[in-house]
């Protein structure tokens, strides 16, 4: 037999495998886990009055490449996206209205998220892929309002691939996080989590090892570790309980050591796709006598035939073009030249979770090249300490600032001024050290996706 041949029979393999009809049941209790976590997530956001203070109380935000139209609700109005989460949240709950739901909570949570690039998260940007990927599955399709309201949606089995595509989601976040770990400062001087672990030394239990250097190494490795094989653990089914254990205490310890909010709570929860319908009654069996929950009982219906045939292609095309840009994302940086936990080309929505400790200071020189006069502009004019603080060091935050310092002149009667950076910046404990090249005028440089040359390399 050929390799071509082997090759064909593998791949065939694989997609008899994916269509293999399995139960619906953890669909559905991702869907519920899924939505409580958004709904508590959103009520959090605003009872913190983080809307006011991150969307309508700054004068000026960090919008993304390509997206600039994309601005706050004026006033209070600001508020209407997230009461529309609220709503949303609840109905993916109970599984009403399922498809346009996800699709309006997807919307609406991207559109918060795509206003300013300061207030990234790692966890927020899985969350807009995760609801994405949502809209195509069927999760309503068994103990929701949907089912109740049209029997004939009802299922008990879906093809495996539903399943597998949140697994894969999972996985390919864990994977790139991993993967980011495996550099010198965070494998051989257990930097940054040997900066940051000396000021929690009250911690119990554990906090009189964290000032010791070779506790933060061991912290660095087990976290790499943990990153790169806790996927393989949860899907093979003899360790899976000790994995998600592992999940468990591994994003509790750090949600308690680090201010990450609800981003431990995500992993939990979505890990939970890893269990399938004998675990959850394995579950059941051994908790009934203390937790006495109804048992899923369900009559068998067949996973229809469009869940089969060829009326699946399209989804099957969306998804395949989804996953094969989240595989390419994490690997743009290699398009740029330097060192990418230094330039930040590439950095972002490619899962490089807590790698550096990285601060800057940013002063931005205008000259008017009409008249000569020169001044300087101090980023907290204009910006939140959040938003001054993430600038600092962000390249493209920079140059964006730059140009607003530029719109703000010519909105003040000004024709034509230069503006140069003065910024410094120290990385994971290194001196600090000039950052931007402050010959170079900023309003002449544009915002892309090609390398900044403007920025200087790091010192050895």
């Amino acid at each position: 037999m050929s390799v071509t041949q082997q090759s064909g029979n593998r791949l065939g393999h694989l997609i008899q495998h994916l269509q293999t009809p399995t139960s619906i049941l953890p669909l559905v209790i991702f869907r519920i886990a899924f939505g409580l976590l958004m709904f508590f997530s959103t009520l959090r956001f605003i009872s913190n009055g983080w809307v006011v203070d991150l969307y309508i109380r700054p004068q000026f935000h960090f919008t993304y490449l390509w997206f600039d139209w994309l601005q706050p609700l004026p006033g209070l109005w600001m508020f209407l996206p997230f009461f529309l989460l609220l709503i949303l949240s609840l109905c993916i709950v109970v599984g009403f209205g399922y498809r346009l739901s996800m699709t309006l909570f997807f919307l609406c949570f991207t559109y918060i998220e795509l206003i300013d690039k300061a207030y990234y998260l790692n966890h927020y940007y899985f969350i807009s892929l995760l609801s994405f990927l949502l809209i195509f599955l069927p999760l309503h399709r068994a103990f929701s309002i949907d089912m109740r309201l049209r029997p004939h949606l009802r299922l008990t089995h879906v093809p495996a691939w539903t399943i597998a595509a949140i697994q894969l989601q999972l996985s390919l976040v864990y994977f790139f996080a991993g993967a980011a770990k495996l550099y010198d400062d965070w494998l051989l001087r257990g930097i940054p989590l040997n900066m940051w672990l000396p000021a929690r030394t009250d911690f119990p239990l554990l906090g009189r090892f964290f000032s010791e250097p070779f506790f933060g190494l061991l912290m660095s490795w087990a976290g790499a570790l943990y990153d790169l094989t806790i996927p393989v653990w949860l899907l093979w089914r003899r360790t899976r309980w000790l994995a998600y254990l592992a999940v468990i205490g591994f994003h509790v310890l750090t949600g308690m050591l680090f201010p990450i909010g609800m981003f431990p709570w995500v992993m939990i929860v979505s890990a939970l796709i890893f269990f399938d319908e004998h675990d959850y009654r394995t579950l059941y069996t051994i908790t009934r006598r203390y937790l006495p929950l109804p048992i899923w009982r369900e009559k068998a219906v067949p996973v229809s035939k469009p869940t089969t045939s060829a009326g699946l292609k399209p989804v099957w095309l969306i998804l395949g073009v989804f996953f094969i840009f989240q595989v390419m994302m994490p690997l743009r940086f290699l398009l740029y030249p330097g060192y990418i936990n230094w330039t930040e080309q590439g950095y972002r929505f490619a899962w490089r979770v807590m790698l550096v400790e990285k601060a800057g200071l940013a002063l931005f020189n205008v000259a008017d090249l009409d008249t000569g006069e020169r001044w300087t502009v101090h980023p907290a004019q204009y910006l939140t300490r959040h938003q001054e603080k993430q600038m600092a060091f962000q390249p493209d935050m920079i140059l964006q600032f730059a140009h607003f310092i530029e719109q703000q002149a010519v909105a003040g009667g000004r024709r034509d001024v230069a503006v140069h950076a003065d910024v410094w910046v120290t990385f994971n404990g290194r001196r600090s050290q000039q950052y931007i090249d402050p010959a170079v005028d900023l309003t002449l440089e544009h915002n892309g996706l090609h390398h900044k040359a403007w920025i200087l390399p790091p010192a050895g």
